[in-house]
């Protein structure tokens, strides 16, 4: 169900939600940028984008998918690798940000959870659940190594080559695969096996 609907059926319910998106997706991608900087390139920076400005972040075409289906996107943040050599290490990190990013933010919101004397779906458990599951699902979905997510470029931090020289050409198509995947339900194993991990992680520290 797109936001749109939610927006009318129930506006709280709509800001309870799109607030922790909004943000959870704003951070990640100034996590990306931020890592990029630390190793050398500030194209992030110098654009403006290491910034917590929706207008900074925000796609015309992704937001209004995001409205009307359920599903979009914001604007990434430019990263020059070539300005970052070519350490498969910074390759790794700066690609890895985002998702540990909304990794942090899962655990945080699920700590509050846990340890605040929270009224039982009152509006700040109802926030700090839904912070919890869009994060989840961020980092979950950033996972999948198709081009342009970043587990395709975690991926190419490992493989040789060669082979990231076949995920780069597959990028140009990357995202229509991706939406047809999605349509079709063949990435919902998938998104759920990484949601189990990053579940799996967070409970094991936790319990610490």
């Amino acid at each position: 169900m797109g936001l749109i609907n939610l927006l009318i059926k129930n506006p709280l319910a709509f800001v309870l939600i799109a607030l922790p998106l909004l943000y959870s997706v704003i951070l990640h991608e100034v996590a990306h940028g931020w890592v990029a900087d630390k190793m050398g390139d500030p194209t992030a920076k110098l654009m403006g984008r290491l910034s917590l400005n929706p207008l900074k972040h925000l796609d015309p075409v992704g937001t209004l998918m995001l409205f009307l289906v359920g599903f979009g996107w914001a604007r990434p943040v430019p990263v020059n690798f070539a300005s970052i050599g070519t350490s498969r290490t910074a390759l790794i990190l700066v690609s890895a940000a985002g998702i540990i990013v909304n990794m942090f933010l899962a655990f945080i919101a699920l700590f509050l959870l846990q340890t605040l004397p929270l009224p039982s779906r009152g509006i700040a458990w109802t926030m700090l659940y839904y912070m919890a599951q869009i994060n989840i699902i961020l980092a979950a979905f950033n996972l999948i190594p198709i081009p342009p997510l970043d587990g395709s470029k975690i991926m190419m931090g490992f493989v040789s080559h060669r082979f990231q020289s076949a995920l780069s050409r597959l990028e140009p198509y990357g995202f229509f695969i991706i939406i047809g995947l999605l349509f079709f339900g063949i990435l919902d194993p998938v998104i759920n096996f990484f949601r189990w991990i990053i579940l799996s992680i967070i409970g094991m520290i936790l319990l610490r």
